[in-house]
């Protein structure tokens, strides 16, 4: 039965790589770069219960919160081109 799962999780991720390479728009690409560290996460979680660690689950949690933060900071950055705050802008935050 975990075989299966692990097999479906597979190729559910082979699904999204196509999706990230023939993505339409790059909001497209961005969701499914995200949804594919989703997968990510799940196949972690998986195969720790497969193989009776789970001390896996904890890099699973890490993995998702990683994958979390980049997918805002990416998105972010395709927003408003810069990470940081603007030196215009903190200047006048100050005020």
């Amino acid at each position: 039965m975990f075989i299966a799962g692990l097999i479906g999780v597979a190729m559910t991720m082979l699904l999204v790589l196509v999706r990230v390479l023939a993505g339409p728009t790059v909001y497209d690409r961005i969701l499914a770069i995200n949804l594919f560290g989703t997968k990510t996460v799940l196949l972690i979680a998986l195969l720790g219960f497969f193989a009776g660690r789970p001390e896996f689950l904890d890099l699973a949690l890490t993995y998702a919160l990683i994958n979390f933060i980049g997918t805002i900071a990416v998105l972010k950055f395709m927003q408003y081109g810069d990470l940081g705050w603007d030196s215009d802008a903190r200047d006048d935050a100050d005020v």
